[in-house]
């Protein structure tokens, strides 16, 4: 697979991002840990059928242990992190603090075996970072110190999701489909969380069983299975750069719904998230020639 092709098929992973937001207001009232539990359950059975027709699941087990605790830890620790910031810190700062997370993996990705993080690419993230601020933060108070364990959870949340990706290069032998135990790991590890400090409310209508669904094949599901491939084989510090796309894409999703108004502030921010990915782009050419 190609360079190219590799970092297109891991894009596809911010494109399913920018439905999370609308998903997840579809999944309500269902809880955070358990609606956890159960698009990580439907995203694991679904690469178990993937794997089981493409490599078949004996793959399963030629992969080392500490691949599959690397992996679990960082789906289950992200999303714990995330959904405990946004409950001890207002959503928009908190979000904020943990969609730092592509502009480190551009930073971090300096630090791989043959990969050099040039000016362009720290200008671009940097612009893209204020695009997706603007989204993020637009309009609000300000941060106050009463939420800083929040906005420490969310600091950490965006360290983790930005380390298992850029470190994810270095088990890059580790095919695609242990993607799946991933997953499930992340299930069961959800679940205990859930019956100890949350009540059980599952879906309560069609449409509520039916976005949960859509989180598990798609946001919670196939993303992760398509930015393995990108961050491993694509070019990881234009795939952190067009990452800034998702707050992006995701508010335009929200505009089109009805849930949320087109502002003047969407319309900088899609400026600045395209401009800073174009930036990026131009610098990772450059680096090729």
């Amino acid at each position: 697979m190609t360079r190219h092709r590799a970092t297109l098929i891991g894009f596809i992973a911010v494109i399913l991002w920018s439905l999370l937001a609308l998903l997840t207001v579809g999944s309500a009232p269902t809880p955070p840990l358990l609606l956890n539990t159960i698009c990580f359950t439907i995203g694991g059975v679904s690469g178990l059928i993937w794997t089981h027709f493409s490599t078949g699941l004996g793959a399963l087990r030629a992969v080392p242990l500490r691949v599959y605790v690397f992996g679990s830890l960082g789906l289950f620790g992200y999303h714990a992190l995330y959904f405990s910031a946004l409950r001890l810190a207002p959503a928009a700062e908190a979000g904020l603090i943990a969609y730092l997370w592509p502009l480190l993996i551009v930073i971090l990705s300096g630090f791989l075996p043959g990969e050099r993080v040039k000016k362009g690419h720290l200008i671009g993230a940097t612009i893209g970072f204020t695009g997706a601020a603007l989204i993020l933060s637009g309009g609000d108070a300000g941060f106050q110190t009463a939420h800083m364990a929040g906005y420490l959870l969310a600091l950490v949340c965006a360290f983790t999701w930005s380390g298992y990706s850029v470190l994810s290069r270095l088990v890059g032998t580790a095919p695609t489909q242990s993607v799946t135990v991933f997953c499930l790991a992340a299930a069961a590890l959800s679940l205990p969380l859930h019956l100890i400090f949350e009540q059980t409310i599952f879906p309560q209508t069609a449409i509520a069983w039916g976005s949960t669904l859509l989180l598990g094949m798609g946001p919670v599901g196939l993303a992760f299975f398509v930015w393995d491939i990108g961050v491993k084989q694509g070019d990881i510090q234009l795939l952190g750069t067009a990452s800034y796309a998702a707050p992006l894409l995701s508010t335009c999703v929200l505009v089109v719904a009805g849930v949320t108004a087109f502002s003047a502030t969407l319309g900088i921010a899609a400026i600045l998230v395209t401009g800073g990915a174009v930036i990026a782009a131009r610098a990772s050419l450059s680096s090729r020639n």
